[in-house]
Formats: C-alpha cells, structure tokens, sequence
C-alpha cells in the first residue's frame, strides 16, 4: 500500500512541476490571454487597464481631497463596482498567487534610484494613456485586435517612444551609472531550505481572489464572472512572463524575438474572436476603436512607451510584476495612479480641444475595406513584423548588444 501511495505522490508532483518548475513559452501565455480576452469581450468588454487605474487614483484623490474628479464626463465610479479597476486588482493577485506557488514570491527592493525611475515612469505613463486615451492594453493588443487603425498608430509611437527611452538608459548608464546603482535587499524569497511555506500561502492568495470575484458585487455575476477571468490573466502573465514591453523593447536591446511573438500570438487570436464577435453583432463594433486617430494616438503613444521603458513594465507588467513582490513597479502603478486624473484634466482634454476632429477621430478599418481585406491587412502587419524581428534576432542590426 505505501509502495502505491508513493507513485500517487510521485504523480501529483509531476503535474504540479508542469505548471509551476519552470516558466511557460511566452506564446503559449498569448494564445491562453488571447483566448481569455474573447471571453471578456463575450461577457462585457475587452481587456484594458488605464481605465482601471485612473479609478483609483481618482476615488483616492476625492477622498482624501474632495477633489471632484469623475469618469469620462459623468461620475466617478467606485473603485468596487468598475469592471476594469477591480480586474486590475485581481491580476495582480492572480499573479501574486502563481508567483507564491512556483516559489518565485519576494518583496524585492532596489536601489533608490530605480524607486524614482519607477515612480517617474509611472507618471509618465499616466499621462501618456490619457493623451492616447489607451494604454498597451486598450490601444495595443486589445485596439489592433478590434481591428482599429488608430491603434496602429498608437502602436507605431509606442515602438518610438521605446526606442528614445533606450537610448536615455544607455546614455544613463554610460554617463550617470550610480543613479541604478547601490544597495539592494529581498526579503521573504524561498532558496535552499526555504520557502516551503509559499505554495500553501499561494493557494490562500488564489481562493481569495475568487471570493472577492464572486462577492464584491450582488447585482451582476456578469461582473464577477469578468473578474474572474482577470485572476486568470495574471496567473498567465506571472508564468509566462508575458510583457508587452519586452516586445517592443526587445529588438532595441538584446534583440530576443520571443517576447514580440508572444504578443503576436496574442493579439492574433484575440482578432479572430474579435472579428467573428463584430461581424455577428453580437457586440458593438466601434468597441475599442478609440477617437485618437492620429494625432493624440501618435503623441500618447510615444510618451506611454518612454514611460512604460523607464518604468520596467506598463500597466499590466507593472501590475503582475508587483504581484511577485517588485517595489520598483508598485512605485510604477503609484506613479500613474497619481497622474492620470491631472493628466485628463490638465494635458488631455485642451489638447483634444484645441485639436481639429479630423485628427481625433476613431477609424474602423472594415468600414473602409470590410472585414476580408481588413483581417488581410492586419496579417500582413504581423507578418511584417514578425520577419522584422526575426531578422533582427540574426542580424542584431536594431539590438545594442
């Protein structure tokens, strides 16, 4: 009986190493969030998080100063009752818990200058996704999925904005290295005789975020249900690593396809779902497609990725990187929590006022082209790109080493 309990052990630890040894491929983690933003966009909406954030540093800027701020010209919604803002919190435990069980977990600390990279990037970031009126979320994977052409645009200056950030940070380190320099420290990470405790407090973490997916709101199991599949986002994004920053980042730097693939995987087959969903009516079809073509698209988009390189992540990078226990980007999400309700207020809205509406408009491509051509287009990008980043990986003509 002891010799059959053993290989029973033996089993179950096979399986829980599958999951939890080793990181997922970064397509694998695109395709799972790819196939989870249909299923958002089947339930309410698609996936996006600068709406999200925007809500907390709004309901805290109100409490605290009664600063009246609202929500796209109405009021402010409770950080409990918005869709996005409680999906943020639950990727953020999602990956949280995934990081616990893979015993990855620790509150990481760097040095003080990197605080501060994380904190001004943060803030930049913020301002940049209210320009843009998207983040890499809404005007990147989730924007070029709804087949919306502003999001190529926001795209193209997201791969701008990244590349001067690059260069900021080569310049930086050649010429003011100690300001990423100095001490650091890692408390409660598992090593050599530790940790054990992880994988049990993980479990707790992941239990946690169902509950509050399923009781923070009575009224709508639609609501819980899309908080639900946020939990599972970012127990993807902590195993697979995904990071939209690093696809774009990438080929400026070590030149590494993988991280631009994952992405393509991704956004792909949020398209197809996205497209079928479009085409039946099922959804609105100017969902996602964004009135920033092209001038605040261009504009927000380029300081977005200045922010998000300098920061170490976007928004969901930030959120799931914290959730392993990194201070740099709770300073990040901090940062553009702080920033976007001025940013809407003070940057945004008299540059959409002194704009013409041509520049600040939302273009559907299938409205032009329909829907064949417009999928065929897109393909056509990625296919695009994808050679381009490939090339690169063998040639390293855009990688600085």
């Amino acid at each position: 009986m002891a010799k059959v309990d053993s290989k029973k052990k033996g089993i179950l630890a096979e399986l829980y190493g599958t999951f939890f040894s080793k990181s997922w491929p970064m397509w694998v983690g695109g395709i799972l969030l790819g196939v989870g933003n249909i299923a958002l966009f089947l339930v309410l909406k698609p996936w996006g998080a600068s709406g999200g954030i925007y809500v907390w540093g709004a309901n805290l800027y109100n409490s605290v100063f009664s600063t009246g701020f609202g929500f796209k010209g109405g009021p402010l919604p409770a950080v409990g009752m918005f869709p996005y803002s409680i999906i943020c919190f639950l990727l953020f435990l999602g990956a949280m818990g995934a990081a616990l069980m893979s015993k990855q977990f620790a509150f990481r600390f760097p040095p003080v200058g990197e605080l501060l990279k994380g904190l001004i990037g943060g803030v930049i970031m913020g301002i940049g996704a209210m320009v843009g009126k998207s983040c890499t979320l809404g005007g990147y994977f989730s924007g070029m999925a709804a087949l919306s052409v502003g999001a190529v645009v926001f795209t193209i200056g997201l791969g701008l904005g990244t590349w001067i950030a690059v260069k900021y940070l080569m310049f930086e380190i050649m010429k003011f290295p100690k300001i990423s320099s100095g001490k650091t420290a890692s408390v409660l990470g598992a090593g050599k005789g530790k940790g054990a405790w992880q994988p049990y407090v993980g479990a707790l973490v992941l239990i946690w975020g169902l509950v509050i997916a399923f009781k923070y709101t009575d009224s709508s199991s639609v609501r819980a249900w899309y908080a639900a599949i946020g939990l599972f986002f970012g127990f993807v994004c902590q195993r697979s690593r995904f990071c939209l920053v690093r696809a774009l980042r990438e080929p400026f730097t070590s030149g590494d396809s993988k991280p631009a693939i994952g992405a393509m995987a991704g956004i792909l087959v949020s398209m197809f779902g996205f497209t079928v969903i479009k085409f039946m009516g099922i959804r609105d079809a100017m969902l996602w497609v964004w009135p920033h073509f092209w001038i605040p698209a261009i504009i927000g988009g380029i300081i977005f990725g200045i922010g998000m390189t300098i920061a170490g992540g976007c928004i969901v990078g930030s959120l799931w990187r914290a959730g392993e226990g990194h201070i740099k980007l709770y300073f990040a999400i901090i940062g553009a929590a702080l920033s976007m309700p001025f940013a809407t207020k003070y940057i945004a809205a008299p540059l959409y006022s002194a704009l013409p509406a041509s520049m600040q408009t939302k273009v559907f491509l299938p409205d032009y082209v329909g829907y064949g051509a417009s999928v065929g287009l897109f393909l056509l990008f990625f296919l695009a790109w994808y050679y381009l980043v490939k090339w690169n990986e063998r040639t390293g003509k855009f990688s600085a080493y």
